[in-house]
């Protein structure tokens, strides 16, 4: 942990891109996704990313080693969706700690070897904690505005389980990311809070909110500002923005929480935003040049890619924010006091 905060004292830390994209590109069958374990299975599993980590490691270190090949200091572990929430849809809650603990497991073993091999450039796993596919603070029915398909105390729960098993699996820090409900966030908060104190054990936390459209406000209404005062109560490592946006329609979220705060800034956008097909057509020069922006104006701590980027773009990030001292007005002050 102490190792995390001198890095940012020293550097602007580079986090991987996108798993998604990368899986795309191995064009893997529904047979591939289950492989021999899985073979008889009563529902499909194509697009069962995060079970990839159990039915083809192999690929997912391989990402991993390419991203910290590329200059990334963190990877995110391939457990967005490993919830029992989220993998109610594939009736596999009961593989959920084993889907983390396998995921950090890969990730913290390709950290660790690069790490061996440049010792003067520790590399760390962040276990990736995604928002589920429910929401507590809205209706999915138009027709019944007060119900509510999650409750808290649900979230809080699955959250915990997800929680124990990364930390079990070894990973440096927890990334609570892509933020569109923050009561959701606050249950994912409440229940790291909950596993630091039962182990007594302190971890990094790294917050990441999504700003889902032009009006610069989560899907649950809140605008940049207002999310960071409703979770700074937290002794977070970091906040900051991934997702929805490209990095040029993301840079006024971040300015409007850089001079509020004391936690480290991050950000991760997309490769631009997606074309009529889904796709995202950004090249890592193009987005490259708009985070250059970022750190000229010194705006952030942790700096990496989400939709649609590639170990090239993070590549090219890695190498302009090697040229630029990380955000002056971050003081570890603030979080240093609960580790």
């Amino acid at each position: 942990m102490s190792n995390i905060h001198n890095a940012l004292k020293e550097r602007i830390l580079v986090l991987d891109g996108a798993m998604g994209t990368m899986l795309q590109a191995y064009k893997f069958t529904e047979d591939d996704f289950r492989g021999e374990r899985f073979n008889d299975y009563p529902t499909p599993l194509q697009g069962n990313n995060d079970l990839l980590s159990i039915t083809q490691p192999e690929a997912i270190k391989t990402i991993h080693g390419k991203y910290f090949e590329a200059g990334a200091d963190i990877v995110e572990t391939n457990t967005f969706s490993s919830t029992t929430i989220a993998m109610a849809d594939y009736q596999m809650e009961n593989l959920v700690y084993e889907l983390n603990y396998q995921s950090a497991k890969i990730a913290k073993e390709v950290a660790d070897k690069f790490t061996a091999k440049e010792p003067h450039k520790p590399r760390f796993v962040a276990g990736s904690i995604g928002p589920t596919n429910r929401t507590a603070s809205m209706s999915p029915d138009v027709n019944d505005p007060g119900y509510r398909a999650v409750t808290f105390d649900e979230l809080r729960i699955a959250y915990k389980q997800q929680v124990e098993a990364l930390v079990d699996g070894g990973v440096d820090l927890l990334l609570v990311e892509t933020v569109f409900d923050t009561l959701n966030a606050k249950a994912a908060l409440f229940a790291i809070e909950e596993v630091k104190e039962e182990r007594n054990q302190d971890i990094p936390i790294m917050l990441s909110g999504t700003i889902t459209d032009a009006s610069g406000r989560t899907l649950s209404g809140q605008t940049a500002e207002a999310f960071l005062i409703s979770v700074s109560h937290i002794p977070l490592l970091s906040i900051g923005f991934n997702c929805a946006l490209g990095a040029n329609l993301m840079q006024p979220h971040l300015e409007a929480i850089a001079n509020k705060t004391d936690f480290a800034i991050s950000a991760h956008p997309n490769a631009g935003l997606p074309n009529a097909f889904g796709e995202y057509d950004e090249s890592p020069e193009e987005m490259g040049e708009q985070i250059e922006e970022y750190l000229k104006k010194n705006l952030i701590n942790i700096i990496g890619g989400c939709c649609g980027t590639s170990p090239k773009h993070i590549s090219v990030i890695a190498n302009i924010a090697a040229k630029y001292k990380p955000r002056q007005a971050f003081s570890l002050s603030a979080v240093e006091g609960s580790f």
